[in-house]
């Protein structure tokens, strides 16, 4: 195990050696190449021959976005109707876990994969792609509840921000990141990429998105919000920093936060599905 992470380590910095030298020389080359290595997911596929038995014997409906698709997957249930958003190099079947505890409700469940994930299309992943795909599940299947894990999250807070006036009426929130600059900036010391990079990628967000990094926080977004939203967060969790999930909370006026301890970024665990179930379904909950 060691040996794996040394050899992970050695190639990042190798890439992010290769990455520097170009920006003297190829900046524009070194933009795109930094770009693709953050947005580029590298597993996280489905095939529909070899679909894992969680998404087998689903209702299945493909939506058509401008030059993208995308695919969702349907638990048959009663009227009300809960959307789950999975994180990055996942796909739909990350809630397997999840759906029994929500079956229990007799909901009907929709989950939807990534641009560049499961069966949808593309290749590159961005988080305002991902809400412009939220949007056309939420106006179709009219969801009052909206479930996202990590970059998920982040992509449910920020189409809640685009558009609050939806069908939904409640949120909950895993293991979520709240500040694109933070995920930036972690990019940036993982491959040691220097100071030019850093404003070559900024300038590439302001140029394709129209928004600086900075001002693409979950935090500035909960500020806005009126819904009941529940976030939770583990300690331990080393992909998102525990931090992030606190800063979502600290602005979002009718929200509860949850700290949790030993479930790492997965957050999967009985007791925190207890509380997401009171939390959606309970008189207390909805207060």
């Amino acid at each position: 195990m060691k040996i794996k992470k040394g050899i992970r380590f050695i190639t990042l910095k190798s890439v992010g050696s290769y990455i520097n030298f170009l920006s003297y020389v190829r900046p524009q080359k070194a933009m795109e190449l930094s770009y693709a290595l953050f947005s580029q997911p590298r597993i996280g596929r489905l095939q529909k021959e070899t679909l894992p038995k969680v998404l087998k014997n689903t209702e299945t409906e493909i939506f058509h976005h401008n030059d993208h698709h995308f695919q969702t997957y349907i638990w048959k249930g009663n009227e009300t109707k809960i959307l789950l958003v999975h994180g990055w190099e996942s796909n739909a079947s990350r809630w397997k876990k999840t759906l029994p505890h929500l079956q229990k409700s007799g909901s009907t469940i929709i989950a939807i994969d990534a641009p560049a994930h499961g069966q949808s299309s593309g290749k590159e992943f961005n988080v305002p792609l991902y809400a412009e795909f939220i949007n056309k599940a939420v106006e179709k299947y009219q969801p009052t509840i909206i479930i996202g894990h990590s970059i998920g999250g982040a992509a449910c807070v920020y189409h809640q921000y685009l558009f609050p006036n939806t069908s939904i009426t409640k949120m909950v929130i895993l293991g979520a990141p709240s500040d694109l600059k933070t995920l930036i900036d972690n990019y940036i010391s993982m491959l040691s990429l220097n100071r030019k990079m850093l404003l070559l990628l900024e300038n590439k967000f302001i140029n394709r998105f129209n928004f600086k990094l900075e001002d693409f926080s979950g935090q500035k977004f909960a500020s806005q919000f009126n819904i009941p939203g529940l976030i939770a967060h583990d300690t331990s969790d080393k992909i998102v920093a525990f931090a992030e999930g606190q800063k979502i909370a600290s602005n979002w006026k009718n929200s509860q936060f949850i700290e949790t301890s030993g479930l790492g970024h997965g957050m999967h665990d009985d007791d925190l599905y207890d509380k997401v179930i009171e939390f959606l379904f309970s008189s207390e909950g909805s207060k």
